[in-house]
């Protein structure tokens, strides 16, 4: 099974910038109790993993109401072996439900 792949747009924040961040990281921080150990360590798992195989600005975890997002800023894999155990770990994360999402500013992992 290979891993489920959105692909989205979304347009800047402007000079709401600032607001914005503010408004994601008082969800972030509300929504952390929403989630089991279990979950938070897999989520914990998957950042590891991907910063391992990609070459990328920054990953980061973020705890939202209807999943736990793991986002990597610009990434490309380091070389064709991380390439290939990408693609091992996206289909066992495809087996447990894990989507990626593809947006303008990186890949985002939702584990529900």
């Amino acid at each position: 099974m290979t891993i489920k792949t959105i692909e989205t747009e979304h347009q800047s924040a402007g000079r709401y910038a600032y607001f914005a961040k503010r408004d994601a990281a008082f969800k972030h921080a509300m929504n952390a109790s929403r989630w089991s150990d279990k979950i938070k360590l897999k989520a914990d798992q998957i950042k590891t993993v991907l910063e391992m195989l990609y070459s990328y600005q920054d990953v980061k975890v973020t705890n939202c109401k209807k999943h736990i997002r793991v986002k990597v800023f610009n990434p490309y894999p380091r070389d064709k072996q991380s390439k290939i155990k990408l693609r091992e770990f996206e289909t066992d994360w495809a087996n447990q439900g894990i989507v990626r999402v593809k947006t303008a500013q990186g890949i985002i992992y939702r584990v529900k």
